[in-house]
């Protein structure tokens, strides 16, 4: 039998005209969607594709996982929901950031299914139901500890036993501090929602995002609903990543330059050179979601965490070199041989190479940024599994 061949899919801009690419390997996708499933049983499991998919894009990244299985999604507006729906048809789409009025037209049209936070937005879609022969669905969130979206659990126990009341046909809360499993609050809210789970009795219910389905309790509910770990992200902050990198991002060298001991670098002159350094200027930056805060220096970050963002080329690992600009990043390429490298080259500053997470350690932040900061400047290239042939 012949192998598989990987197919590319090429999205974004034309590679000849972009200073930068970035590489969605969609079998590490679903690899990773897989593993959570597996993790989650006996629980079901579905699918945060919010942010265009963490920046990735909902037109390739849900087909992925609709192959690997995924039957429920999660969007954060109706209008990502419509465009789950045009790739997925027969997915079930949640929305989860409420409900406005002026959209009740789309959930008709479409089955989308809000997720309720508030009486007010109860009392909304009730009214707005008033009459129809065949009630739309609704999910219902609860704030169990966090204080964001969600009715406090009185009244959701209260709703519960109002008999008069249309039923959701899911119940949400969310963990506010799962990523640290010593934390008392993930206790307090399991608890919290064990009460309401009972008091909903028969109604599917989901508690765990990505570091929650590695919460010893986190099988428990019915329904689990990851988004991070999906794209390569880390769950927990104490534990090695076990999910495999999913987006790598390089940028295309535009000049090597050399700059002589004591002078300085960039904006701001923010660096002065201990040795004669060669630098590589590349076509990457803030316009594009590479942060500033990743400056090797001049930026306030550098007072509490000393190193700054670092790229991978030539097998090694070279630093960022003064600020961050918009549209151009500086790496002290020195330690390098000098053929090594050269314009046109590309440096990878997060993927296979140097994690996510790490990338945005370095500039202050969380993995969740920089994939949805990325700019809509690369080249953008889809891995996935081809048909035999």
């Amino acid at each position: 039998m012949t192998a598989k061949k990987p197919h590319i899919t090429y999205a974004g801009v034309d590679p000849t005209l972009a200073g930068g690419r970035l590489t969605i390997d969609l079998d590490a996708l679903a690899a990773n969607w897989r593993l959570l499933a597996e993790k989650s049983e006996p629980a079901s499991m579905g699918a945060v594709v919010k942010a265009d998919a963490y920046g990735l894009g909902i037109v390739h990244v849900v087909p992925a996982l609709w192959q690997a299985g995924c039957r429920t999604f999660f969007a954060a507006l109706p209008e990502e929901g419509l465009r789950v729906k045009a790739v997925a048809p027969d997915a079930r789409v949640f929305i989860l950031n409420g409900f406005f009025p002026e959209a009740f037209p789309a959930y008709e049209q479409s089955d989308l299914i809000p997720v309720l936070g508030s009486t007010h937005q109860l009392r909304l879609w009730n009214q707005l139901n008033d009459g129809r022969g065949d009630k739309l669905p609704f999910a219902m969130i609860v704030d169990t500890g966090m204080n964001r979206l969600g009715l406090n659990v009185d009244e959701a126990l209260a709703f519960a036993a109002d008999e008069r009341a249309d039923k959701p046909i899911l119940l949400i809360t969310h963990l506010a501090t799962a990523d640290d499993r010593a934390h008392a609050l993930n206790q307090q809210q399991f608890e919290s929602f064990q009460e309401l789970h009972a008091a909903f009795a028969g109604i599917e219910s989901s508690i765990a995002n990505s570091p929650g389905i590695f919460h010893p309790a986190g099988s428990q509910f019915d329904l689990n609903r990851p988004g991070i770990a999906i794209y390569g992200g880390e769950p927990l902050s104490d534990t090695p990543n076990p999910m495999r990198p999913v987006v790598t991002l390089e940028a295309r060298i535009v000049q090597i330059q050399t700059g002589l001991r004591g002078e300085t670098v960039g904006y701001g002159a923010t660096t002065t050179l201990p040795r004669d350094t060669r630098i590589a200027i590349c076509s990457v930056g803030y316009a594009d979601g590479y942060l500033r805060s990743a400056s090797g220096s001049g930026v306030p970050l550098r007072n509490a965490v000393p190193r700054g963002g670092e790229g991978f080329v030539a097998g090694k690992k070279v630093p960022v070199i003064g600020r961050v600009t918009m549209d151009l990043t500086s790496f002290d390429i020195t330690d390098l041989a000098e053929d090594a490298v050269g314009p046109g080259d590309y440096i990878e500053l997060f993927g296979e190479n140097i994690a996510l997470d790490d990338a945005a350690r370095s500039a202050g932040t969380i993995g969740y940024e920089l994939l949805t900061s990325l700019g809509n400047r690369y080249h953008r290239r889809y891995l996935h599994s081809g048909t035999s042939n």
